[in-house]
């Protein structure tokens, strides 16, 4: 597109047709003062601030909302603009009140910001002020709707970007005002509470409720979000080196933008807990006492090297962290496969489903790693299957909900239950649990049936495709209508609504810790290669990282059957590459993963157990399963930020410091590499923990000493081609696809992807004694099992409860009301919780929320192994329920 040129100021300037005047002024470092602007935000121009006159015809015009037109001469900063300025801020401050003294907003707000630039001192006009009180009712949200300017920034961003309509404007005149529905609460409206109001607010309208401090915060400093895979970037405030305040970063190329979800911005409070451990522990007599560092390391250098010579390497394992870097990742399990022989090495992200994933990422040789958010909103088609991301990560909800209301795109959610993204979809196909991969050959077979495939896609890049339409053509689609519950006509429907499109699939814990995963996985690339949906902008697979850096663990080699790079220890020339760098012979043979290292402390094989930022106790199934196999070891370390249930049982416990005390690099679930430095200090003798394991090493007898993080980095650079990218800079760079598979390569030469063969599931786990089918899920308030979130002072003032979800039928016929508790039972263990009714959830199936009453939801389902054979997955189980009488 041709540009157009104009002068701004007397500087000739050009910028495309339908650029407004006031992006194309900042664009070329011209500033115009604005309150309503936002660039992530559509320009209204409802503060008129950015008022500008045209010198040809002597017009005065809103910059925002005005497009650029060709030879355009425009003044910004004329006598009469200023004057116009100077009045718009007057006539605002007049109707503000005289509080900036104790306003939280200090020197950040920008209304007084603009008011000093334009000199406007003394207002010369009667005061009008409204005031309206506070409204702090809620335990996250300040309104003070007396400071509002009615820029409409909140409400522009709750419907624009998170995509809630939680508030809009309400009344006329002076009394106009962002509020809710009926001016209902915040608190008993469809608010989320992420926070992307407050840090829109330019005044101190909206503020965070913050009981340990109010005021501008000392320092500011950039960083990573330490939740979700989605990476958020924030900006963090620290006050005499403590975290007292979050924000997203506002900038432009980040994934999150100018979004946050409920736990990014409101739920730190684990890094000021007094749980945080601040000092080396040694267990003596039976009691944790403090020691020095290097008394601590002795001791777990020497008791990792005693056992491994007695028992060998077997009998020594390491857990490692999907919330720590990849530099501690590298480290660890460099210490486990150098210092000590064992492939015994695994992280915390087994639980999220790697099994499932690390099948598709060997069917494309690691080709379709790199997924940007950002194709969600240019796919043809979002399908969302096994995956409530509104819940789990809230920002990958923004953006679905933004390609469906704001693009237009079509939406089929496939669920059990009526999630939160039914409303934007297009089609929601309520199936039967653990029916997902009958449900996707079904509709895979009447595409066939109708020819709607993509034969040149199939042709250029898959095989065979005979063996699989053949089956296909075979099925029988009535009984999988039975199976799934989904009538054929809502099946065919959905057909026609997929036929012809580029879909990019959103895969979840539904398919990744369920019963039939693997099967599952392998009809949803079947239907991605059939419809031509792999490799490239807008389509593929996004799978759904519930940790941090659960994608950089696993890149790093913190698992037990890959080198870093995701190399398999199969390969003999990728290991021998390996065993030449780090001169040392590596065995080709997998080690334990997480389960099985607990099965084997339970028989007394394992004997030493490294823990690094994981709480097996509270987060994983059948706790007192757990706790019997630690009880067995000889010798427990545990390395992390915070007393826990698991550091409670250990022979050394070892103070780590958390993401925002520490530098380090993070991959999200996108692929993108994102580098942060340090905010605030480590407490007390707590170190980062790179430098905890490189202290270890040498303790180890390791001769190569790491000084730095870049020297690490620079390793990983080196020897990992995936990151051979990787910057010691806070410039995020991209993971590298090296895929042998034709449609991952630039001159189309390679493999083909093969269809897999066509599965059938018998989808049949009803016990008699346990009727109700329980599905385990995420909330928005905690992570995981809510080791970090549960410290959060705002969500348990918040009154949450964790209720199970419960059908109205099923509450009629069993005599249950709003309120009512109940016993929750399985074959391996029991809950109590009160209850909800839901409209709409289908009879015999509930929802328990995971991470409530410690976790305790975890007791109901089996310590087993994922994406093997006949293993239940920990998803859903079978449980009764009886009502608990008063």
């Amino acid at each position: 597109m041709e540009e157009i040129s104009l002068t701004i100021n007397g500087k000739h300037i050009s910028c495309l047709p339908g650029t407004s005047i006031l992006n194309a002024a900042l664009e070329n470092s011209i500033k115009i003062p604005t309150l309503c602007h936002h660039p992530h935000l559509e320009p209204i121009g409802a503060c008129r601030l950015c008022l500008v006159e045209d010198e040809k015809s002597g017009r005065i015009m809103a910059s925002c909302v005005t497009p650029a037109s060709p030879n355009m001469v425009i003044r910004t900063d004329s006598t009469t603009i200023k004057e116009h300025r100077r009045n718009i801020i007057r006539l605002m401050m007049a109707n503000h009140p005289e509080s900036c003294i104790v306003c939280s907003q200090g020197n950040r707000c920008e209304l007084r910001r603009i008011a000093a630039e334009l000199g406007v001192g003394e207002l010369r006009l009667y005061p009008m002020p409204h005031y309206t009180g506070l409204e702090e009712a809620n335990p996250f949200l300040i309104r003070d709707l007396s400071k509002c300017i009615l820029c409409g920034k909140c409400i522009r961003a709750d419907h624009e970007l998170v995509v809630v309509g939680a508030i809009d404007y309400n009344l006329r005149g002076f009394k106009s005002r962002p509020a809710t529905v009926h001016e209902m609460p915040l608190e008993k409206s469809n608010c989320t509470f992420c926070g992307t109001c407050v840090s829109m607010c330019p005044t101190g309208a909206l503020s965070a409720k913050n009981p340990r401090y109010v005021g501008s915060p000392q320092k500011e400093s950039s960083t990573i979000c330490g939740f979700c895979g989605v990476g958020c970037s924030l900006v963090m405030g620290s006050v005499d080196g403590q975290i007292v305040e979050v924000n997203p970063s506002h900038q432009e190329g980040t994934v999150n933008r100018s979004t946050l979800c409920i736990r990014g911005h409101f739920t730190h409070d684990f890094l000021n807990a007094p749980e945080r451990l601040t000092t080396p522990l040694i267990r003596r007599d039976g009691e944790l006492s403090p020691s020095t560092w290097d008394e601590a390391l002795e001791v777990v250098a020497e008791g990792l090297i005693s056992i491994k010579k007695k028992h060998g390497p077997q009998s020594v394992a390491f857990l490692g962290s999907s919330k720590c870097t990849i530099e501690e990742n590298y480290l660890f399990q460099k210490i486990a496969r150098v210092g000590l022989g064992t492939n015994n090495v695994d992280n915390g992200s087994y639980g999220s489903g790697r099994a499932i994933v690390d099948r598709v990422n060997e069917k494309l040789e690691g080709g379709g790693c790199v997924t940007p958010l950002a194709g969600l909103e240019k796919a043809e088609l979002v399908f969302v299957i096994g995956a409530n991301p509104t819940q789990s990560l809230p920002v990958v909800g923004y953006y679905i909900k933004r390609a469906s209301r704001v693009k237009g795109i079509p939406l089929i959610v496939v669920d059990p239950r009526e999630i939160e993204l039914v409303p934007f979809s297009t089609m929601w196909l309520p199936l039967v649990p653990h029916t997902d991969c009958e449900l996707i050959n079904g509709l895979a077979a009447i595409l066939y049936k109708r020819n709607a495939y993509d034969i040149d896609f199939i042709n250029r890049f898959t095989g065979s495709f005979d063996l699989y339409s053949s089956s296909l053509s075979s099925l029988d689609l009535q009984r999988m209508s039975r199976v799934t519950g989904v009538d054929m006509e809502v099946m065919e429907k959905a057909a026609n609504l997929i036929e012809g499109k580029r879909i990019a699939f959103v895969i979840g814990h539904g398919i990744l810790q369920q019963r039939y995963g693997a099967a599952a996985m392998d009809a949803i690339l079947n239907l991605a290669l059939m419809t031509g949906s792999l490799g490239g902008e807008g389509k593929g697979l996004y799978f759904l990282a519930t940790e941090n850096n659960q994608v950089g663990a696993w890149n790093m080699g913190a698992v037990p059957d890959l080198l870093p790079g995701r190399q398999s220890l199969r390969n003999d020339m990728m290991r021998k590459q390996w065993e030449q760098a780090w001169e040392v012979k590596l065995s080709p043979d997998p080690g334990l993963n997480m389960v099985r290292m607990i099965e084997e402390a339970g028989k007394g094989n394992l004997k030493a157990f490294y823990v690094m930022g994981e709480n097996p106790r509270r987060s994983l199934p059948q706790p007192e399963r757990i706790t019997n196999a630690l009880g067995n070891l000889e010798l427990l370390v545990v390395q992390d930020i915070l007393a826990t249930e698991t550091t409670q049982m250990a022979d050394v416990v070892l103070p780590g410091a958390a993401f925002s005390e520490k530098g380090g690099t993070f991959t999200n679930l996108e692929g993108r590499i994102q580098s942060f430095d340090q905010v605030v200090s480590p407490p007390g003798d707590a170190k980062p923990d790179w430098e905890i394991l490189d202290l270890l090493l040498g303790k180890m007898g390791y001769s190569k000493k790491y000084s730095s993080l870049q020297e690490i980095r620079a390793e990983i650079s080196q020897l990992v081609p995936m990151y051979s990218g990787l910057r010691s800079s806070q410039e995020a760079s991209w993971v590298n696809e090296a895929s042998a598979m034709r449609l991952f390569r630039p001159d189309g030469v390679g493999e083909p992807i093969h269809f897999s063969p066509v599965t059938s599931t018998d989808g049949k786990t009803y016990q008699k004694d346990y009727p109700f089918k329980a599905i385990l899920g995420s909330v928005p308030y905690h992570l995981g099992s809510g080791t970090r979130t549960g410290h959060s002072n705002r969500i348990k003032d918040f009154g949450l409860r964790g209720e199970v979800e419960i059908s109205s039928e099923d509450g009629a016929r069993l005599n249950l009301k709003e309120g009512d508790h109940v016993r929750i039972s399985s074959p391996y263990g029991q809950i109590c919780r009160e209850v909800m009714l839901k409209k709409g959830l289908r009879p015999g199936l509930i929802f328990i929320p995971m991470a409530f009453h410690n976790n305790d939801a975890r007791q109901l389902i089996e310590l087993t192994r994922l994406g093997v054979v006949d293993s239940p997955g920990w998803k859903e189980c079978q449980v009764k329920l009886e009502k608990i009488e008063d």
